[in-house]
């Protein structure tokens, strides 16, 4: 009687256990299909860059042959990567990587220390500033890019690498963005270096912006792949080759008669590895400032 009443509470116990490594095992499988659906059109655009036959290309398309190929092949990286010629998206990609690296440290400057003037400068009406800043970024850009098109064109700056960077170099957004971070940082740190005699721009070097590092992170990867992937600026302002950015440059491989699916897959690859590797090495602070920002809220 007593080991029948000593089995009961096990098997009650063994219940939630196994009810737990059911879960857990639906979990894994739903986190496993829902990466494979992200992940398969990645794999499928590298797996064609390497297939050197365009018509093989679209026969596959419809099977499971589209993830596989048998005689891997980096032709197409050669043809597209060229510095000059009909193909010449090594000029493109060097381009978009000067138009990219300029724009993100640049912007970490002017947005860094605008948002940092809002939060401890001595301003009058900053709350008024601080509305129109907010105010600007519900502005789509769509709706001022054509004013902005006759006013870069009447000062000659068209066809240049300096029209894709200027205007896109402050930002509402991350202004607001590294306002938020500098307000929520203790006023004392501030206070303690102007007791040491550092001015309003030495905190800010020295002390504020080594702070910021998560800030910098996220409005490095937003940033920058917001001007990566900039098409519709470039494509009005770009009359040639010399500055035009490989966005740009891959859509003119459907504008064809016959498409070169084999190269135009290569030159997509090309274009997501820049990208991709920025978001690598900024993505520890970048997920920090995100689980921050959630802990704060």
């Amino acid at each position: 009687m007593s080991d029948i009443a000593l089995s009961i509470p096990q098997a009650r116990a063994a219940r939630p256990r196994s009810a737990a490594r059911v879960l857990r095992a639906i979990q894994t499988v739903c986190i496993f299909i829902i990466a494979l659906v992200v992940v398969s059109p990645l794999l499928l655009l590298v797996v064609a860059s390497l297939k050197d036959d365009r018509f093989q290309i679209l026969a596959d398309m419809g099977s499971f042959r589209a993830f596989w190929v048998s005689n891997p092949t980096f032709s197409n990286y050669a043809e597209v990567g060229h510095l000059s010629g009909e193909l010449a998206f090594g000029r493109y990609l060097i381009n978009s990587l000067i138009i990219l690296v300029t724009t993100v440290c640049s912007g970490l400057v002017v947005n860094s220390m605008a948002g940092f003037v809002l939060a401890w400068g001595s301003l009058r009406g900053r709350a008024v500033i601080l509305s129109v800043v907010v105010a600007l970024y519900v502005i789509p850009q769509e709706s001022i890019i054509m004013p902005l098109v006759i006013m870069v064109s009447r000062a000659g700056m068209s066809d240049t690498f300096a029209v894709q960077i200027v205007p896109w170099v402050a930002s509402p957004l991350y202004i607001f963005l590294f306002y938020q971070f500098f307000a929520q940082l203790p006023k004392e740190l501030l206070e303690a270096a102007e007791i040491d005699g550092a001015s309003f721009f030495r905190a800010y070097r020295s002390i504020f912006l080594p702070l910021s590092l998560p800030a910098l992170a996220t409005v490095s990867i937003l940033m920058g792949i917001e001007t990566w992937n900039q098409y519709l600026w470039p494509i009005l302002v770009t009359q040639t080759d010399y500055a035009r950015p490989i966005a740009v440059a891959i859509a003119t491989f459907f504008g064809q008669d016959s498409i070169y699916w084999d190269r135009a897959m290569a030159a997509s690859v090309l274009m997501m590895i820049p990208i991709l590797g920025l978001y690598l090495a900024f993505q520890r602070w970048f997920v920090s400032s995100f689980i921050g920002s959630a802990v704060k809220g």
